[in-house]
């Protein structure tokens, strides 16, 4: 059969493009999202984002060209998203952690043609800009500061129309760039297909509807806060209310506030939840569903989240940029039947663990996590290499290692990375912390290798302790050393009053292993 025309192909179309407008025809007058600035309805938000999109048209924004965008979490930054995709242009989402040069190499690498930056940001932008390749157009969420930089509110004020713009399946959508481990962040290519596959998976499978009440305070230039929770949500027509960060004050404020029935965080920002004064005096019970990611949750903690919300939901979602983010997911059912695991393949996915020859390994052993999915990425942006060696064989290869039991449930190992090699045993940091955590007095815990001349490695605990709690060292390794093998008991603690987060709430280890690394001279050569 033919190729279908250009008329029948944008009858058919469904992009990023669409699902706002679609929602926008079935809840005009819903709340669509709300910041502390400014609510939209969905009937105002659609026009906002056809006003957007038609505006960027104007000023030579073709299809296909990539639109950065660099801020904090706001109502502009989801006008900014569909907006883009309305146009047909490809929205590459910048971590506003990152300085200047590494900015940078995000808008040469990605070959954006404009950036639009938040207002608070623009010094860091500025440079960045002035450093890049082929920016042809800067835009600033707030008042224009200097010459060059147009106000992004200009755009909301041009009479303009949607443009009529073809967007197939597999047109890239996304450019995400992952913090990786090389020297370089990798961008990888998300296409318009693949994100609604991922929507899909997680309505059905996260149990989702358009009566929920979202609060968003994890970074939207994150996939998961971004292509979890907040798409999703617009999707079905439900209620988007935005944070700019994570301030454990601030959300139960906005939980109470608001009567938020969902809410999704890394389980570091539930553990400040937990420890927060204001836990319990704000009135949560309004809230019906959790959900966790980046890390599995401690089963102390989840306990804990229990007892305190006996009425709140639970899910685990599991996956990496490259899926969308989301491969596998834990039920509410199974938070305590399976505590520790990260769940069974969701919706459209495939899931398994194979040795190095890709073959599955028995139900029990450790190989490396492989998924199949139209979630999965186009690829590297220009790195045929690295997209070959990590789609080896037919699939994605995640680099994590896990366990799958004999229901088919995975549970995560680790990151082959962060597993530690400790004279000539191998050992799971995420198993030590579990057992670090059950001690009263931990409030979070990381365990890291650091480099040893006996060991290799040596297994070490970076610990920080609950609010007026005290613990020696000896008793946190006593502790330990009671439920695991002598090998696996840290061989020093240090305490600290934080823990190093990225935005998305993940534990740096790599940073911590090199801020620990003077721990191994106290460390003995035997054991």
């Amino acid at each position: 059969m033919s190729p279908a025309s250009p008329d029948v192909a944008l009858a058919r179309r469904q992009s990023l493009a669409d699902l706002l407008r679609r929602s926008a025809r079935r809840h005009p007058g819903r709340l669509a999202v709300a910041d502390a600035a400014r609510s939209r309805t969905y009937a105002e938000l659609d026009e906002d984002v056809t006003r957007v999109a038609g505006a960027l048209a104007a000023r030579g924004v073709r299809p296909g060209d990539r639109v950065a965008v660099l801020s904090r979490n706001s109502v502009d930054y989801v006008r900014t998203i569909f907006g883009v995709a309305r146009a047909g242009a490809v929205l590459v989402p910048v971590n506003f952690m990152l300085g200047a040069d590494e900015i940078a190499y995000v808008l040469s690498h990605s070959g954006a043609v404009a950036l639009i930056a938040q207002d608070a940001l623009l010094p860091v932008a500025r440079d960045a800009a002035k450093q890049a390749d082929g920016l042809r157009l800067r835009m600033v969420y707030g008042p224009a500061p200097e010459e060059g930089w147009e106000p992004f509110d200009s755009l909301l004020r041009e009479d303009v129309a949607e443009p009529v713009v073809p967007i197939g399946p597999d047109d890239p959508a996304q450019i995400l760039y992952t913090s990786g481990t090389e020297s370089r962040p990798k961008g990888a290519v998300l296409s318009h297909a693949a994100l609604i596959a991922q929507y899909a998976s997680c309505v059905i499978d996260g149990g989702m509807t358009r009566d929920d009440v979202e609060l968003h305070a994890m970074p939207l230039f994150h996939c998961a806060q971004q292509h979890c929770f907040l798409v999703p949500d617009i999707q079905l027509g439900a209620s988007s209310h935005i944070l700019p960060g994570a301030d454990p004050a601030a959300v139960l404020e906005a939980i109470e506030r608001n009567r938020v029935t969902k809410f999704f965080a890394p389980p570091t920002v539930w553990i400040s939840l937990l420890r927060h004064p204001d836990f319990d005096r704000r009135d949560l019970s309004s809230l019906r569903k959790g959900y966790y990611g980046a890390a599995i949750m401690p089963v102390e903690v989840l306990r804990e989240i229990g007892e305190r919300l006996p009425d709140v939901r639970l899910w685990n979602f599991y996956g990496q940029t490259e899926m969308a983010p989301v491969a596998v997911m834990l039920q509410p059912e199974d938070q305590i039947r399976k505590a520790g695991s990260a769940g069974q393949a969701a919706l459209n996915v495939e899931t398994r663990v194979v040795d190095a020859d890709g073959n599955d390994v028995p139900p029990g052993e450790i190989g490396e996590i492989v998924h199949r999915s139209p979630h999965a990425i186009l690829g590297y942006l220009d790195d045929p290499e690295k997209t070959a060696e990590a789609f080896r064989g037919g699939w994605f290869h995640s680099g994590d290692l896990g366990v799958m039991d004999e229901e088919g449930y995975l549970t995560v190992v680790d990151r082959i990375k962060d597993m530690i090699k400790t004279g000539g045993e191998n050992v799971a940091s995420r198993e030590v912390e579990e057992v670090v955590y059950e001690h009263p007095a931990v409030a979070e815990v990381a365990v890291v290798g650091v480099r040893h001349p006996s060991w290799i490695e040596a297994v070490v605990a970076i610990v920080v302790t609950k609010p007026g709690a005290t613990v020696t060292e000896e008793e946190l390794r006593a502790h330990v050393r009671a439920r695991l093998a002598a090998f696996k008991v840290p061989k020093a603690v240090a305490f600290v009053d934080a823990l190093p987060k990225n935005p998305s709430g993940k534990i740096l280890k790599r940073e911590l292993r090199d801020r620990h690394a003077a721990l191994a001279d106290r460390i003995p050569g035997t054991r």
